[in-house]
């Protein structure tokens, strides 16, 4: 008996040394790395320029009222996934062309985009990568009249997002607990959401100059703060402020949402959001990636360690990059090597990142996240 509770202690060490990411950084492992996911974007690019779809369902599928959540689905994966091809700086040929068949899709059904019924707002997600993709686009348009067009369309989308804020403040992406049907919604304002589309709007701003509303903007922060916990964790959504030690809610469930709520409340000037928070969570996020890790693949939301949903990883791994990014410039190589390690580690045989089975949404998403993330560690890194 003895010895096969040594043979399994011996078996778990070595599933669990087998997961730690060990994979060598550098240029070159860096390059291939980005290049085979790039090869995974142009291929897996749909014919009309967008990415991923409403296929390859499952026993358990997100709630997605047709056609309308799909079309915000869409949207989402396709400014990611567009996102992350620029990032990359890969000047193929080819993948110029999957840029420029993005770049139209984007252009033709992103001023479309609303939420599909009253019960979601998916398309908060839609408008948020949206601009992001608008925003890179500007930055690569080699005219004065294509930028304008980029940033007319990175506007629009700022301004449909802010017909969709909560009442409480922030976005929220599901509204279908209180009974009520109303104009503006009245759901689950949640703080990651929230944080999503207030950095990419402020993104949008310092780029292209677009206008933002401060009502909007305010009262926004004013939701993130208040599902902000002392330790800086962040609870899951507005209706968790009175349970803020549920597992949820516990620091490792908010190893990604701490990411994207301090870069957005640093961003606009909250002074609490000090340089060692930043450190200290950007530490405590590779740290304990393995909680995220767990969650990976999962196909029934929130079953894991802390309530954490798959979803939650590239998520976390692309706004880890946006915290960092406050961090004084000497501080941020030693963050950007140990993503970049868990990065690498974490791609599979086909070139994409994923973490969640959405339909066929999830693996350019993942991917998007991925290139964008790995591009900024390539930067950081020492040449």
């Amino acid at each position: 008996m003895k010895r096969i509770l040594l043979t399994l202690v011996a078996l778990a060490t070595t599933a669990i040394a087998q997961e730690k990411p060990e994979a060598e950084v550098n240029p070159s492992t860096i390059a291939a790395s980005i290049r085979r996911g790039v090869d995974f974007l142009i291929a897996d690019q749909n014919p009309n320029g967008s990415w991923g779809g409403p296929t390859r369902t499952k026993g358990l599928n997100i709630y997605a009222p047709l056609p309308g959540a799909h079309h915000a689905f869409r949207a989402g994966s396709s400014g990611l996934a567009l996102s992350g091809l620029i990032d990359s700086g890969d000047t193929r040929p080819e993948t110029l062309a999957a840029i420029a068949k993005g770049a139209a899709w984007m252009e033709s059904e992103l001023p479309k985009l609303r939420r599909a019924d009253q019960t979601t707002t998916y398309n908060a997600w839609g408008h948020a990568y949206g601009m992001r993709a608008f925003t890179r686009l500007y930055q690569t348009a080699k005219d004065e009249a294509s930028k304008e067009k980029w940033k007319r369309l990175a506007q629009e989308q700022s301004d449909l997002a802010n017909r969709y804020m909560d009442i409480n403040g922030g976005w929220g992406y599901l509204d279908i607990y209180d009974g009520l049907t109303t104009q503006k919604p009245t759901g689950i304002t949640t703080c990651f959401t929230t944080a999503t589309v207030i950095l990419a709007m402020r993104e949008a701003r310092d780029v292209m100059g677009i206008k933002l509303d401060d009502k909007v903007v305010k009262a926004s922060l004013d939701s993130i703060e208040r599902q902000r916990t002392p330790d800086f964790s962040y609870v899951y959504s507005h209706s968790h402020i009175n349970r803020p030690r549920t597992p949820i809610n516990r620091p490792a469930g908010s190893l990604a949402r701490s990411q994207a709520c301090n870069a957005t409340l640093r961003a606009f000037g909250e002074q609490k959001v000090t340089d060692k928070v930043i450190d200290e969570w950007a530490v405590r996020f590779i740290d304990r990636e393995g909680f995220l890790s767990i969650g990976r693949k999962r196909p029934v939301p929130h079953e894991t360690h802390f309530q954490i949903s798959g979803y939650f990883y590239y998520y976390g791994i692309y706004y880890f990059t946006e915290s960092v990014e406050f961090l004084p410039a000497a501080q941020q190589p030693a963050h950007a090597e140990r993503l970049a390690r868990v990065i690498l580690h974490r791609q599979e045989k086909d070139g994409s990142w994923w973490d969640y089975p959405l339909y066929d949404y999830h693996q350019p998403y993942g991917t998007g996240y991925a290139l964008m993330a790995l591009s900024w560690c390539r930067e950081k890194l020492p040449k």
